[in-house]
């Protein structure tokens, strides 16, 4: 039997006036199946649109550039590291283990969406699991990440029988204190969020899963009952004195297991 394995790709990019873009791509191998899978989210003042694919997709990574292509999409980008790296095993167990690698906390960004072309910063990570999700001890989980000229911002708040939480500040681990929609409060600084627009929300079994077909009838039933939420929000970060104001990308997923 193939030991589980899915490397999962999140990739974003929020131009000045608010357009935002998101990328997902990630590879599959468990019970004999080898699967890939990617999609791309778009809002903007027309409202918020997806698409999903189960072809093949293009991924490239150097030292500080990404590179990424889904052909049957129409979309291709690049990201430009702006910020330094970091890398950290969030769960590990007997079972299996959970690798947030968030390799570009702050990028400087160009997609291209069919015939549109979005410009901006952005971000870039790479989950890694060698776990199955619907094994994970996890209730809730709280994640997103700020990105100004000036500074970054990404936080990880696991809630469960395993629980942890922390966060990255331009680079260096700090103290989650606590985590909201609306609030973000570390040790030396608080995230404001405001004028949060809804990106998608409800249960991966009506949101993402019709999508791909293949995915769904290979993983667990149970797992369509995971529900996220996930908002585009503007934000303000103010941190030894000093105020930034960039654009947040954040959700919360319920384990409705």
């Amino acid at each position: 039997m193939t030991p589980f394995s899915l490397v999962k790709w999140y990739m974003d990019c929020v131009t000045g006036q608010g357009d935002t873009a998101i990328l997902y791509c990630a590879h599959l191998r468990w019970r004999g199946a080898a699967l890939s899978y990617s999609s791309v989210l778009c809002a903007g003042e027309h409202g918020v649109d997806s698409r999903s694919s189960m072809a093949r997709f293009d991924l490239a990574v150097a030292d500080n550039e990404i590179g990424v292509i889904f052909p049957c999409l129409k979309v291709s980008g690049c990201w430009q590291a702006a910020a330094p790296s970091y890398k950290q095993t969030v769960f590990e167990s007997e079972a299996g283990s959970v690798e947030w690698n968030c390799l570009q906390p702050g990028s400087t960004v160009r997609v291209r969406i069919g015939a549109r072309e979005l410009v901006g910063l952005g971000y870039a990570e790479c989950l890694t699991l060698t776990l199955p999700p619907w094994q994970l001890p996890m209730r809730q989980l709280r994640w997103g990440r700020f990105v100004s000229p000036e500074q970054t911002l990404a936080w990880i708040d696991w809630q469960g029988p395993f629980a942890t939480s922390f966060a990255v500040h331009n680079g260096r681990r700090c103290e989650l204190l606590s985590a909201s929609e609306e609030e973000i409060v570390l040790s030396n600084a608080t995230l404001r969020m405001e004028h949060s627009l809804p990106l998608r929300a409800g249960r991966l079994g009506a949101t993402v899963l019709p999508a791909a077909p293949r995915l769904a009838k290979l993983l667990p039933r149970a797992l369509r009952g995971i529900e996220e939420q996930k908002w585009r929000s503007q934000g303000v970060l103010q941190s030894e004195g000093n105020v930034s104001r960039g654009w947040v990308i954040h959700e919360v997923v319920h384990w409705n297991l």
